[in-house]
């Protein structure tokens, strides 16, 4: 008998709908505003709006490969198979013109929304009352279920089979295991919270380390921001799903393998944009607007300027920037010129090293341009003499902080400072070095966790910084062992 396949969640792990209208707001945002009034003429013609806009890329999908493994061997039996879904008839379209095993595709149209009942009396039209088998993996299904000779269940509960089994014969199961909450957490991104520590680095210049109510604002700053920023990452993987999927790491990404259904990511980023939002409220007066401006700018960046050669990494060393500003606000002091230029300076260096490394392995995919990206093939060697050149700016505005008399009145022996330069120097030179060898991730920041030179280098500068702040005390305690010191 013929055997109806659903689209969504069955043939593919993720909804169509869902995922066209985050391609519809990345298109241009303001349509968040037309959705509404196109719902109220009904779902269906929601859905036709939003297909007469947007395009997507039916090969990128994340099929089911075990399912879809068994209906290509059922299609080459010769076996009627047809695509029966409540997306929108262009997408039923593309999906079976991409797979070339339906007989027919039957969607939505613009004033039909092809779901549940009104599928199943579709289907009864199309096939004159033949019986067929059904492959679905929802409750909705149930209705369609009740007329069908047989059932395939894609991905469901426990609960859904047994139902299922109730009211027609169940012919085939098809399952795979996944942690929904190791999706989560692993969307949430929790290893970039690392980034947030700048905001620490404030406090720490104010050297009032005894002071634990102060020390609370920017543990309470840190929070907020590591829940801000995670909710920037699910909305810029919700926005990028056909990049990342070309991306031979960002493929694996909860969203774009289809491990995580849209909008279990959209409530989890409401969720934690609010926790972020009232915890800033609890913290100093400029702490407020810093957390806002720096949302914007993310949500400015993951829609349009992302896309914009060298304004992108220029943009993403500002966002680094801004969490040395917003920890400043937090403990209510202003930030140094010496901090923010050297900020600004090192992290564009980072970004670089980022977009470096990306369009590195587009060179060795044979391709030209990184996918939304503004980034040609030819551009890689510009990138590596602006970023080796931002580094070494950086150590720059190090060295004439070490000189300035802010340093003298503060340290007792500033000179051991200058240790710091050299450090600096090697660890930029290293990893522009291991960055050109392509052997760099394409997150430095995951590298400089997982790199043990790194923490050496903290070592040493740390001890650094307190033979310069603490020298007669460290002078004492090294005495006994270096009797000429």
């Amino acid at each position: 008998m013929p055997l109806v396949v659903d689209l969504d969640g069955t043939l593919i792990r993720t909804d169509l709908l869902h995922e066209s209208v985050f391609a519809l707001l990345k298109l241009n945002p303001f349509f968040i505003f037309m959705i509404p009034l196109w719902l109220m003429q009904g779902k269906a013609h929601m859905k036709q709006q939003i297909a007469d806009r947007v395009r997507l890329q039916f090969d990128l999908l994340p099929y089911e490969p075990d399912f879809l493994t068994y209906l290509r061997d059922e299609q080459a039996k010769g076996r009627q198979l047809i695509l029966a879904t409540a997306s929108n008839q262009q997408f039923a379209d593309g999906v079976a013109n991409h797979l070339g095993i339906f007989d027919a595709a039957f969607g939505s149209s613009a004033t039909v929304n092809n779901s549940g009942t009104r599928k199943l009396a579709l289907l009864k039209e199309k096939l004159n009352g033949a019986s067929f088998a059904y492959a679905g993996n929802a409750p909705i299904d149930l209705k369609i279920w009740q007329e069908s000779a047989a059932a395939i269940i894609v991905n469901g509960s426990s609960g859904l089979r047994a139902r299922a089994e109730r009211v027609t014969s169940v012919a085939g199961i098809f399952e795979r295991k996944r942690n929904l909450l190791l999706a989560l957490v692993k969307a949430m991104r929790p290893h970039q919270w690392l980034k947030n520590l700048l905001i620490f680095v404030p406090f720490m210049l104010l050297q009032r380390f005894t002071d634990i109510e102060l020390f609370l604002q920017p543990v309470l700053a840190f929070i907020a921001f590591s829940f801000c920023a995670s909710s920037v990452y699910l909305l810029n993987d919700l926005l990028d799903l056909p990049s990342d999927r070309q991306h031979h790491k960002k493929r694996s990404r909860p969203f774009a393998a289809g491990d995580l259904p849209v909008l279990t990511g959209v409530f989890l980023m409401v969720a934690l944009l609010l926790v972020s939002m009232l915890i800033s409220l609890a913290l100093p007066p400029y702490f407020f607007p810093v957390m806002v401006l720096y949302y914007s700018c993310t949500m400015v960046y993951s829609i349009w300027l992302k896309r914009a050669a060298i304004i992108d990494a220029v943009i993403l060393a500002g966002l680094y920037t801004l969490r040395l500003i917003a920890g400043a606000a937090a403990i209510f002091v202003a930030p140094t010129f010496w901090l923010l230029a050297f900020s600004m300076f090192i992290f564009m260096s980072l970004a670089l090293i980022k977009r470096y490394s990306e369009l590195y392995m587009v060179q060795l995919s044979g391709k030209t341009q990184a996918a939304g990206r503004g980034y040609q093939s030819e551009d890689i060697e510009t990138l590596a003499q602006l970023g080796s050149a931002s580094g070494y700016l950086a150590v720059l505005v190090l060295a004439f902080y070490i000189n300035s008399e802010r340093v003298s009145e503060q340290f007792v022996r500033p000179e051991a400072l200058w240790l710091l330069c050299p450090m600096m120097m090697y660890w930029i030179s290293r990893m522009w070095l291991i960055t050109r060898r392509g052997e760099m991730h394409d997150d430095p920041v995951v590298f400089t966790i997982r790199d043990s030179r790194t923490y050496v280098l903290a070592l040493l500068a740390f001890i650094a910084v307190l033979c310069a702040k603490f020298w007669p005390a460290v002078r004492n305690m090294l005495t006994p062992l270096l009797p000429g010191l």
